[in-house]
């Protein structure tokens, strides 16, 4: 006995194929509603749509559940410091526009008007300038830069800051003491002035008799 082939499904045009319709899993702990939210901003599945769109006249329609699933791994290995995916796209992309510059610069050699040579070559080098930019990215994330930071000082109690700058005629060094003139004081009595530089110091001497009368006293 033989069987007879089953006849191949023939979708009508606009139909939605299996490929575009995404299968979730729905958590009992959230609602409905807010699942649908969740997925529909999620940002794996914004661009999985997005890159199988562009992606179609390249290797066809894609399937949107594998695709969000392979964004996702994507964004795991990127979270857990895996930079490999990235390394990869900037590498690729680095061709890619240099590609694009020498198909501009060759357009623009070809123009016959002012015009298009022009706006070729104004293209042209965007590309080129944006290759470059993808080349300085790349090389930061292979070798990252060294960042030097300034040393704090930090100090236990009150610390006072003078930000106020020193007088012209003084000089400051390291090590040393910078002494800053006496000014000479006054005590103002009418018409009379008292100058406290002219007070005559107690000699050691006196000093030594003084503390002799006291004992004496005592």
């Amino acid at each position: 006995m033989t069987t007879k082939p089953k006849a191949a499904i023939k979708k009508t045009p606009g139909e939605a194929s299996d490929s575009n319709q995404l299968k979730i899993k729905y958590d009992k702990v959230k609602s409905e509603n807010r699942q649908l939210a969740e997925i529909g901003l999620s940002p794996t599945l914004l661009n999985a749509a997005t890159a199988s769109v562009f992606t179609k006249g390249i290797i066809g329609e894609i399937d949107l559940t594998e695709a969000v699933e392979v964004m996702q791994e994507n964004a795991n290995k990127i979270n857990a410091g895996d930079l490999k995916a990235l390394e990869a796209t900037l590498s690729s992309q680095v061709t890619s526009l240099d590609t694009v510059f020498n198909a501009l610069a060759r357009r623009a050699n070809n123009s016959d008007t002012l015009t298009k040579l022009e706006t070729y070559m104004r293209l042209a080098l965007k590309a080129q300038a944006q290759c470059a930019r993808t080349i300085e990215v790349l090389a930061a994330m292979k070798n990252p830069p060294v960042v030097f930071a300034k040393q704090a000082n930090i100090t236990n109690g009150n610390q006072q800051i003078n930000n106020g700058s020193l007088p012209s005629n003084s000089h400051a060094h390291a090590g040393k003491t910078v002494n800053q003139p006496n000014e000479l004081l006054e005590v103002n009595h009418g018409s009379k002035a008292m100058d406290i530089g002219t007070t005559q110091t107690t000699s050691r001497k006196d000093k030594a008799m003084a503390a002799v009368e006291t004992l004496d006293r005592g």
